[in-house]
């Protein structure tokens, strides 16, 4: 069995890797692919990748001689079997379609950085890959990553990018968040305003909230209806689900600015409202209106038929943030209160969740939301993402609630990552790669029973001060390497991470970033054109950053 010393340098790391024979099978332009019943897909992606990266053309052809796919139902549905010997070639066998896949991205990575590329450099006939039994299983099932598109919006090949980034790393929840106050990004064709106005600011704060810079040009963008069956196909197609969001009933300016009778009108004069160009916790929410329930109930209806069910079972609403001020200076939010019997504006912001709580559930979907939704009461069947800290997850597992756990302290990968001057408006936290390596999304006040409604683990990439996508690599990566090792990887046998092992491992994982384009942070620091001199950011440790 293979020493800590002597592990393979695979990320995530596998339960299980042993070296068998010591050879190696020889891939080349004899070699035929076979793709079992049900993993079709995977063999599709394997000619699409492997074999543009190697100029092969991985015919179909028998079991023996080249790669074999198949699904083996003693296998757990991700996990799968690797097996590689000189004689007879590779075969990759998994509990499901998306085992199966896993597996393949495992190959992807023994055959050697040059695997990550789009066209052949390597010049050569063959390419060795080791004789290896790799058995393996992840260790969550919610293996995610937040992408916030409204703060700054990320074209449509962008997003396709960043899910084969995701299925690199073994990375299975999409969660896009595709509104906010600062614009509105999805396509629906019942209320065209929304992206007609709400998909686009006039100018852009650069740098915190704080900063007096400027970009004084408009910024915009969303995603065409068609835009997004594509990127549903795609992620299909690499077994990666999609939570889709749209914010309710906070960070909702952009929605108000285009259809002024969403807001508080007897608060303030919303048909002045822009969307809003700067960062932080917009004061405009949507008035508890039936009305409001009605518009965005034609939101979802559209949402659900673009998201279908078997990628999208949970829809994300947001609920956190939600400032109250508006719904205590309003007369009709007071009257609403009263007719409704509820106590407090936190009992509003709760008649709201519940309301499409019921109205997810008799569509087939499960409701997901911000930890603020425990406050006035958790609808029955809604999930929650715990973002501040440890307390909300552990509140909800507690009282029944599944969880992601997502603590802002740890996984929230727009934090900085190093105290030095030259990181890139550097916001929040320090979190380094050691820091969310040695995250553990398990708190240990749970039980064996509330542990069990834990269904993982989440990192989140907020862009407010992430103008661009190389800004966004920047953030990511590597840290988004070591994240998808906590979600996939068991602990080691004391209860803790290797993080010299894993630092070991990611010498060759630099390599594919490379090979993919990925603008990562270097283990050194970051590179001239990385750092931006002179925008402000929040360099106050311990204060938390609202941006």
């Amino acid at each position: 069995m293979t020493t800590p010393d002597e592990l393979p340098p695979l990320v995530p790391l596998p339960r299980t890797y042993e070296s068998t024979a010591g050879g190696t099978y020889p891939l080349g332009a004899a070699s035929t692919l076979c793709a079992g019943p049900g993993t079709q897909g995977v063999g599709r992606w394997l000619r699409a990748t492997v074999g543009a990266a190697t100029g092969l053309p991985l015919d179909p052809g028998p079991e023996r001689g080249g790669i074999a796919l198949h699904i083996d139902a003693e296998l757990a549905p991700e996990a799968y079997r690797l097996t590689v010997h000189a004689g007879s070639g590779v075969r990759i066998e998994g509990g499901s379609a998306a085992g199966v896949f896993w597996g393949a991205q495992t190959l992807r990575q023994l055959l050697g950085p040059e695997a990550f590329r789009r066209a052949p450099v390597a010049g050569r006939a063959e390419w060795g890959i080791p004789e290896v039994l790799v058995e393996d299983a992840p260790r969550f099932g919610w293996r995610g990553m937040m992408l916030d598109v409204a703060r700054h919006f990320m074209p449509k090949d962008g997003v396709l990018r960043y899910l084969d980034l995701m299925a690199a790393h073994k990375l299975n929840v999409f969660h896009f968040h595709l509104t906010d106050d600062q614009g509105w990004r999805v396509e629906i064709e019942r209320h065209p305003r929304l992206t007609e106005v709400g998909s686009w600011r006039s100018r852009t704060k650069y740098g915190h909230r704080a900063s007096p810079l400027w970009e004084d040009k408009p910024h915009g963008g969303f995603y065409t209806q068609d835009d997004i069956r594509e990127i549903v196909a795609y992620a299909r197609e690499r077994h990666i689900r999609i939570v889709p969001e749209i914010d309710i009933p906070g960070h909702s300016q952009a929605a108000i600015a285009a259809y002024p009778e969403l807001g508080n009108r007897d608060v303030v004069d919303t048909a002045a409202l822009d969307v809003w160009d700067n960062w932080g916790v917009s004061p405009h929410v949507l008035a508890p209106s039936e009305g409001v329930l009605r518009f965005y109930e034609g939101v979802f209806e559209e949402l659900l038929g673009l998201f279908p069910e078997d990628v999208s079972p949970f829809v994300h609403i947001g609920g956190d943030e939600c400032l109250k001020e508006q719904w205590k200076q309003s007369a009709f939010a007071q009257e609403r209160m009263r007719e409704l019997g509820l106590k407090d504006e936190d009992e509003l912001q709760s008649w709201f969740i519940r309301h499409f709580d019921r109205w997810l559930a008799q569509r087939g979907r499960r409701l997901i939301g911000w930890d603020e939704i425990l406050e006035g009461g958790l609808a029955e069947g809604a999930a929650v993402s715990s973002w501040r800290g440890y307390a909300g997850g552990i509140a909800a597992a507690q009282a029944g609630h599944d969880v992601v756990m997502c603590p802002e302290q740890q996984v929230y990968l727009d934090h900085r990552q190093d105290g030095g001057a030259d990181e890139p408006v550097p916001i929040g936290y320090v979190r380094t790669l050691e820091d969310v390596y040695r995250f553990e999304p398990l708190p240990p006040q749970l039980s064996a029973d509330e542990a069990a409604h834990v269904l993982g683990t989440q990192a989140n990439l907020w862009t407010e001060v992430m103008e661009s996508p190389a800004r966004v690599d920047y953030q990511a990566f590597p840290r988004l390497s070591a994240f998808a090792e906590v979600a996939w990887s068991e602990l080691g046998p004391s209860g803790e991470r290797d993080f010299a092992g894993f630092e070991r491992r990611m010498t060759a994982h630099y390599a594919r970033l490379e090979a993919l384009g990925v603008d990562f942070r270097p283990p050194g620091g970051p590179l001239p054109w990385q750092r931006r001199p002179g925008v402000l950011g929040r360099p106050i440790e311990g204060a938390p950053p609202n941006v």
